[in-house]
């Protein structure tokens, strides 16, 4: 099918982005890399967005791997927003936005005149997207919180890891991307009232409350039964079995019979056809009582050869994976089958190669800009809400603005580590 047959899904959709590091920069992202016009607020006199010097790996200066990965599709325009020239500006282009989406502190957006009530008079259909640590309201909303505090205290880190290892992490910092994903379907869900209705709102998520919820059924389990679900050996799933990672006779399968039918055909592919029939097998609840042998019975079996000729002899017909590293994840072939990592241009002929969007849309390529030097679309955005060449120069002589620094370059050169994790 050919591609550009039709508009991007949020094409016309215009987001101020008063963001910084991972959570609410992913949120846009997804905006961005669907066709949205999201507009990075930077401040210039604290070196933009803190993502941009996050190490440890560089195409240029300002320009981390890490800043590209969550930036792409963007503009950006530098702007103090505590100067009150600079609100004044920042307010010019809200008259013309769709949204505004911050993830600050929780005291932060009322302070800096963010919220609703601060900036539906000059734009009503305004939509105020906010994504905080704990919130804007309650005791911690002036607490600063990243995304491994949320695992910890949401129970996560309980649920993850060996049973007589200690709490363990996720790999990936799933709370902070996950709640840019929330904060964008706030966002979403605000627009289309506001579109509905011309009327504006307040819209809140935060790193706490994702995390909480992504207790999930545990969570109901708890709430309901009083049960405290656990670790268990090999990330296997609470109840269902066999549920977990397997050995081989050169690594690990992971294999999941989550629906009764696989069974069977696991038994048979391994040439146990007796296991369909045996009393301590036979069903979920048999199997989960009697987990440790089915642990036994199926590492005996997979071991006899290596993973690679599991896969081909199971794939399609019992769901089972491989365990990849990071390299041989992103090296696989179905993920070039898929078109799963893809170049995003800088314009000089130049590019930065990142993960594609997960969404597709049939019959439209999704645009693939490598992200904005800091400031690059000042003068552009800032005459677009009326401000004429001598206004824009006064607002660069009070440094309430910047002039655009160098356009960045692949010809990286590494830096040290400069950050932690993405936060709110």
């Amino acid at each position: 099918m050919p591609h550009d047959t039709s508009p991007l899904p949020l094409s016309g959709l215009r987001v101020l982005a008063v963001e910084q590091y991972g959570a609410g920069p992913f949120g846009t992202s997804y905006l961005a890399d669907l066709g949205a016009d999201v507009i990075k607020i930077e401040n210039h006199k604290d070196g933009g967005d803190v993502g941009r010097s996050v190490g440890p790996h560089f195409f240029g200066e300002q320009d981390s791997h890490f800043f590209q990965t969550f930036n792409r599709n963007k503009r950006s325009v530098t702007l103090d927003l505590k100067h009150p020239e600079g609100m004044a500006a920042f307010r010019r282009l809200a008259a013309g936005a769709d949204a505004v989406l911050d993830n600050l502190r929780g005291d932060l957006p009322a302070r800096l005149g963010l919220t609703y009530a601060a900036l539906r008079d000059v734009n009503p259909r305004l939509v105020c997207t906010h994504l905080s640590a704990y919130g804007r309201e309650g005791s911690r909303t002036a607490w600063p919180g990243y995304d491994y505090l949320m695992q910890a205290e949401a129970g996560h880190m309980t649920l993850t890891g060996e049973p007589d290892g200690p709490p363990t992490r996720y790999g990936l910092s799933i709370v902070d991307l996950m709640t840019g994903l929330a904060a964008a379907f706030a966002l979403l869900a605000g627009v289309t009232r506001a579109r509905q209705t011309g009327i504006g709102l307040d819209m809140d998520t935060s790193l706490f409350d994702v995390a909480l919820h992504n207790l999930n059924y545990p969570g109901t389990w708890y709430l309901n039964g009083g049960t405290v679900t656990g670790r268990t050996e090999r990330s296997g799933h609470p109840s269902l079995v066999p549920s977990q990672l397997y050995r081989t006779q050169d690594g690990w399968l992971f294999i999941m019979c989550n629906k009764e039918k696989f069974w069977p055909v696991l038994a048979r592919a391994l040439g146990h056809p007796e296991w369909v029939d045996d009393p301590e097998l036979a069903d979920f609840k048999a199997r989960l009582k009697h987990r440790g042998r089915v642990t036994e019975l199926l590492d005996a079996a997979l071991m006899q050869a290596p993973t690679a000729i599991w896969i081909e002899r199971l794939a399609g017909k019992v769901p089972v994976s491989p365990v990849f590293d990071v390299a041989q994840a992103l090296d696989n072939p179905f993920v070039h089958e898929r078109a799963g990592v893809a170049d995003y241009a800088y314009g000089d002929g130049t590019a930065a190669r990142m993960v594609a969007n997960p969404i597709r849309v049939p019959g439209v390529a999704l645009p693939q800009r490598a992200a904005p030097r800091m400031g690059a679309d000042n003068d552009t955005l800032l005459r677009e809400a009326g401000l004429d060449d001598a206004a824009i120069a006064r607002l660069r002589s009070l440094g309430v603005i910047a002039g655009a620094a160098p356009a960045p370059g692949p010809a990286a050169r590494d830096l040290e580590d400069a950050g932690q994790t993405a936060s709110a």
